[in-house]
């Protein structure tokens, strides 16, 4: 078994030498290693390769640096989850068998979301990012459409801040129920506060609907929306982009100048080929939910991963909505590479079909998930320059051993608890299997009494 990680009670060093770990490095220019070495300084990865201490010019660093043994462990850049409702998770799984749409919309944001206080924001939204860093997500987008009031978003945030994950914050009003409609105007105070806080880790985006088919024209992304976000000098999310009202939407908007890189497309099932031709043409990013699109039913209900790389678009992956999900990105790209390995031989007739692999899932968990978010010139790969998003994974637990290709066994064996580390700009947040600082009896305690106060008040 691998040696245990060592002790980082106090405060840790800011610097860390991971030595002899299998290196999937995730990137285009640094290549993996089957044993190598990563230097952390300051929250920065300052070095890769192999045996970095017969270095000379890292000696000074290396010298001064905590070495971590990863010999029997998998390196990775951390995951990136580029949608997921947050405010939901004290209720995960309240509605495991969702028949479609409609009946998540009508549960829980007509009936739930309404009852929600800020401090069952602030909860559920911990509870998530929390449970995303133990199993190995190290960005995590919220789309927050339950922001009720000023002090619901600043809940949501905090919520972000105070868990130490690189926290997106994408901010949109509710669907239904009494709100203080202080929504978009509030995003220039969101902005404002919060725009790169925590020393770089939270950053604000835009969110807002495909159309008006759900919950009116006021959350349907267009001309008003679009001048807001540009205003901000702020990116857009946009839920629920599927079949051809979506479609005809992603034509106006490419014709109004409203569609670019900084503008992510989520779902984008059952789209016409000349939407998909813009959002190609113009750089427009996408995020793929593989499990939500089956499970609840979005259009086709297929995962638009083929439709996405004949447009030349590389997508993100994301969780989604873990009212009816698994909540961990191994899920994710199991179920996506099942779906198109299947759909490629399905399609096939015979004759040869492009079959996606485990290296690219495990990239569009990564690197394509941080450029979705505008954020793949910090995190999403282990390259010199990048902040220290990092996974350790052991490699030599019943399920993993023995370690023959490591991203085959990082994508089709590991599960939440071969994830013993996790660091978010150099700063350890689970460290020898456990969340650090985080006193579980009590995130249990909060976690179910928020989850019984919604209940009551939802009758």
């Amino acid at each position: 078994m691998p040696a245990p990680l060592p002790d980082l009670t106090g405060a840790p060093t800011p610097t860390l030498l991971f030595t002899g770990g299998a290196v999937i490095t995730g990137s285009a220019t640094v290549p993996d290693l089957e044993r190598g070495d990563v230097l952390v300084h300051d929250g920065a990865i300052v070095a890769v390769g192999e045996d970095l201490r017969r270095r000379p010019e890292l000696a000074g660093l290396v010298g001064e640096a905590l070495r971590v043994d990863a010999r029997g462990r998998i390196i990775a850049p951390g995951f990136v989850d580029t949608h997921r409702h947050a405010w939901q998770a004290q209720m995960r799984r309240s509605i495991p068998d969702v028949t479609d749409l409609m009946s998540y919309v009508t549960t829980t944001l007509a009936r739930t979301a309404p009852a929600y206080t800020p401090e069952d924001m602030l909860v559920g939204t911990r509870l998530a990012a929390l449970s995303a860093i133990d199993c190995g997500i190290t960005t995590l987008l919220d789309f927050s459409h339950n922001s009720r009031s000023a002090a619901h978003t600043d809940a949501a945030i905090q919520a972000l801040a105070d868990s130490g994950i690189r926290g997106v914050h994408a901010s949109m009003a509710p669907h239904f129920g009494d709100w203080d409609e202080q929504w978009p105007g509030d995003l220039e105070r969101v902005v404002s506060r919060y725009q790169g806080s925590e020393g770089g880790r939270l950053t604000v985006r835009l969110a807002a609907l495909a159309t008006d088919e759900i919950a009116g024209q006021r959350l349907a992304y267009g001309s008003a929306l679009g001048a807001v976000a540009r205003s901000l000098d702020i990116g857009v999310s946009i839920d629920a982009v599927f079949g051809d009202a979506s479609s005809a939407a992603i034509l106006d908007w490419a014709r109004d100048g409203l569609l670019g890189p900084s503008v992510t497309l989520i779902h984008a099932t059952g789209l016409s080929d000349d939407a998909w031709k813009a959002m190609g043409d113009l750089g427009a990013t996408v995020s793929l939910a593989p499990t939500s699109e089956p499970q609840i039913g979005l259009e086709s209900g297929v995962p638009a991963i083929d439709e996405a790389l004949a447009a030349g678009i590389r997508p993100g992956l994301s969780i989604d909505v873990e009212v009816a999900l698994s909540g961990d990105m191994f899920t994710q790209m199991r179920t996506l590479l099942a779906i198109q390995r299947m759909r490629a031989v399905e399609s096939s007739m015979g004759a040869p079909a492009q079959r996606i692999t485990t290296r690219d899932v495990l990239d569009f968990a990564t690197l394509q998930g941080a450029r979705t978010l505008g954020l793949g010139d910090l995190t999403g790969s282990i390259e010199p320059g990048k902040r220290a998003d990092l996974l350790l994974v052991n490699a030599q637990s019943i399920s993993m051993m023995p370690l023959n290709d490591a991203i085959g066994a990082l994508v089709l064996g590991a599960a939440a608890g071969d994830v013993e580390a996790v660091l978010v700009d150099g700063i350890p947040r689970k460290w020898a299997g456990r969340l650090v600082g985080v006193d579980l009896d009590a995130l249990v305690e909060d976690v179910e009494a928020s989850r019984d106060r919604i209940v009551r008040r939802v009758g």
